[in-house]
């Protein structure tokens, strides 16, 4: 996510804290080098323009030239206005009406409305404890309606009932009444998409929105499309007045030219990020965190908090309890790999760690294997729960049972078990109170 913009902020931030002082010739350089990374992440020239623009005063000034420190000044400078950029606050969904409330999609064709639709639907339930009713309004893509409901019988999300020849009006005020009836809380409307934005589009959208009467009006963008989205964004601001835009696709987004010019260009805040197929994978937009993010500090925050979403609270109090105890056994670490598998393995944990584009470089010199978590897991399955206990059992001949169940070789079941003592061995001293962490590098070595 935002990898390009990312690594040019992180190279041009490096020369300007190593500097012990700064002068205005170096910093206009600094600002420079910022509006052309901007403008190359194809963010929107006045987006880009504005930012400089607000940095260039506070990053000029006295304080600065004076400061102690003056490259981490800079960096605290820019991200403050990147937050601004992006919004200040995050930005909740709108609820305060009697139920049934309406929240209508729009977008493009192939910007992900029906599928996050459905994540929508599963994140209203889970963190609002309010009941969804999906409804598709597009009758015009084959089989559109039907893969709506797919979704919603696939994530127990109630939909409603498909009638053939059907018009996007009746259907929703035919959803209006079943709403009522069945007690659904929210109608989340998947409405039709074009190829590109045109006046019947428009015009069945304003009439749409006349019966909803929607307290949402979500414009679903893929981010992909950087400046072409934000174009859109725009004409879809001045026909239906949006009070919120999803950004889809955001993991595979190398520039982040959409992220930082949607809020600008359309006064309508960000309120979520589609990181993924997967129905959970839909986050709330926090602008200070992407704008860590972008200047290469990580999230920290999310990471926590994705890991206390994410992973079996029972799992994580056995293995801290044995931790303590410095009894290390391949069960626990069987527990920790599944753990960050579910966080999207390696590369999903590090693209939260501050300096990660230098984290990235460093794994991919060492030629590590992403699929090494796969690997691993299979290895330790194979094993008998006495020699996941006890790994010190495993002989020739048991290593041979094992590389026959997990479909790799001996040197492969070496490495891990080499790892796992080095990790057990590291593990022993925390427990006895040794203040040394951190991933040793025999064991980083281990990864590759």
């Amino acid at each position: 996510m935002f990898e390009n913009l990312t690594n040019k902020f992180e190279e041009i931030f490096s020369s300007l804290t190593k500097a012990p002082s700064l002068n205005e010739a170096q910093v206009d350089e600094g600002l420079r080098k910022m509006r052309q990374a901007l403008l190359e992440a194809d963010v929107a020239l006045p987006v880009a323009k504005k930012l400089i623009e607000n940095i260039k005063p506070r990053a000029i000034g006295q304080e600065i030239i004076r400061s102690t420190t003056p490259g981490q000044m800079i960096i605290k400078i820019v991200f403050d206005e990147i937050v601004k950029i992006l919004g200040d606050t995050k930005s909740e969904l709108n609820f305060n009406a009697v139920p049934p409330v309406c929240f209508m999609l729009v977008g493009l064709q192939g910007s992900g409305k029906t599928t996050t639709a459905a994540k929508l639907a599963k994140y209203i339930e889970k963190n609002n404890n309010k009941k969804s009713m999906l409804v598709s309004l597009d009758v015009y893509r084959p089989a559109a309606q039907e893969q709506l409901n797919i979704l919603g019988e696939k994530n127990s999300i109630q939909t409603l009932p498909i009638v053939k020849d059907q018009l996007p009006n009746d259907i929703v005020m035919r959803a209006l009444s079943a709403a009522s009836l069945n007690g659904a809380d929210v109608i989340i409307f998947d409405t039709a998409g074009r190829t590109q934005v045109d006046l019947s589009m428009m015009s069945e959208l304003k009439e749409i929105k006349s019966l909803a009467k929607p307290l949402e009006t979500l414009l679903v963008a893929d981010s992909l499309t950087g400046q072409v989205a934000v174009n859109v964004a725009q004409e879809f601001k001045k026909t239906v007045d949006l009070t919120g835009i999803i950004l889809t696709r955001l993991d595979g987004d190398g520039r982040g030219g959409a992220a930082l010019s949607m809020k600008f260009a359309t006064n309508a805040p960000i309120k979520f990020i589609g990181t993924g197929e997967k129905i959970e994978k839909l986050d709330v937009f926090h602008p200070d965190r992407i704008a860590n993010r972008i200047l290469g500090m990580g999230d920290i925050v999310s990471l926590v908090e994705k890991a206390s979403e994410d992973n079996d609270r029972e799992s994580i109090k056995k293995t801290e309890a044995n931790l303590k105890a410095g009894t290390f056994s391949m069960e626990d670490y069987l527990s920790q790999l599944r753990q960050m598998k579910k966080m999207g393995g390696m590369e999903g944990v590090l693209s939260m760690l501050p300096g990660v584009s230098k984290i990235k470089k460093q794994m991919d010199n060492a030629n590590i294997d992403e699929n090494i978590i796969k690997i691993n897991e299979a290895i330790i399955l194979s094993m008998t729960k006495e020699e996941r206990l006890n790994p010190k059992i495993i002989s020739t001949s048991r290593k041979r049972r094992i590389s026959i169940g997990s479909g790799v070789d001996s040197a492969t079941i070496n490495k891990l078990l080499k790892q796992f003592k080095m990790m057990s061995n590291m593990m022993k001293k925390m427990s006895k109170g040794d203040p040394k962490g951190g991933m040793p590098s025999e064991i980083f070595n281990q990864l590759k």
